[in-house]
């Protein structure tokens, strides 16, 4: 049975079901669009599940038919006053977005553990960079993508043009970064930033099956492989070939693996513990 988490706020709800955690961005009136009080939670909650041993993957979603449409344009000016009311200074706000992007984005893509993300509809600007930290992401058939950042005169955050150029190379990045067009599930798919593209009333379905997956694969191994995934994009090819070397004899020496061995032998599907 579940368990409801208390976030402190109604703008993020989170649940616990079988090893898997889903986080819920909740402000559907305004497509999900980030508040100080969502990040803040997205942030602890984040943070909490790093280290819960109970927790096996992440999955975060959107309530009602969006994803995240990204910063709230409307609350920007209000979020730009310091704590004593005066306006930040650009220092003070360059450091509090760095903040709030470490905890948040980097958290999903850093943290050992699988995070997938559930796209019921648009995933836009700061939205698509949190959609596209995650590991692993499924598409409703009618959602969308979009950089947006140029519609509104911003550069972009949230590691989305960091994410994106990794995905699809430089080339088409700049194409929908500088003209933030929208993308369709089916073109995500063959873009390659989306996993899988499922009719709208199947995507709880399909999100609960690879979540299950995850939550009770070999964590030690899945641990060891997002690291080496990770590097892999931007790091020297004998740094990578020596950290798998590292991590592959490492989880040789795990339960997991021996209990794959032996279910090998007897043609049965392994029941992986974490250790």
């Amino acid at each position: 049975m579940a368990e409801t988490i208390d976030t402190g706020t109604d703008d993020l709800l989170a649940s616990l079901d079988d090893g898997v955690l889903t986080l819920t961005l909740n402000r559907p009136e305004a497509r999900n669009a980030m508040s100080d009080e969502m990040n803040q939670a997205l942030a602890e909650q984040l943070a909490q599940a790093e280290l819960d041993r109970r927790v096996k993957c992440v999955v975060l979603t959107g309530a009602g038919k969006g994803f995240c449409a990204g910063g709230d344009v409307k609350g920007m000016n209000a979020r730009n006053a310091g704590d004593g009311g005066e306006p930040a200074t650009i220092d003070q706000a360059i450091h509090r977005q760095r903040v709030n992007q470490r905890a948040t984005a980097g958290r999903l893509f850093k943290m050992p553990k699988p995070t997938l993300a559930a796209l019921p509809g648009a995933a836009a600007g700061a939205g698509l960079s949190l959609a596209l930290a995650c590991d692993l992401r499924i598409m409703a058939s009618s959602a969308i993508m979009t950089t947006a950042f140029a519609k509104v005169g911003f550069s972009g955050d949230y590691g989305g043009t960091y994410f994106v150029t990794q995905l699809v190379g430089s080339a088409k990045a700049r194409e929908l970064y500088y003209l933030s067009e929208r993308v369709t599930a089916d073109e995500a798919l063959r873009l390659g930033l989306a996993n899988w593209v499922v009719a709208p009333e199947a995507l709880e379905a399909k999100t609960r099956e690879i979540a299950h997956r995850l939550a009770h694969g070999p964590t030690v191994a899945y641990r060891y492989m997002k690291e080496n995934l990770n590097r892999a994009m931007s790091g020297d090819w004998d740094d990578c070939l020596d950290l798998e070397a590292t991590h592959h004899v490492h989880c040789g020496q795990t339960a997991d693996h021996r209990e794959a061995a032996k279910a090998f032998v007897e043609k049965r599907e392994p029941v992986f513990q974490g250790r």
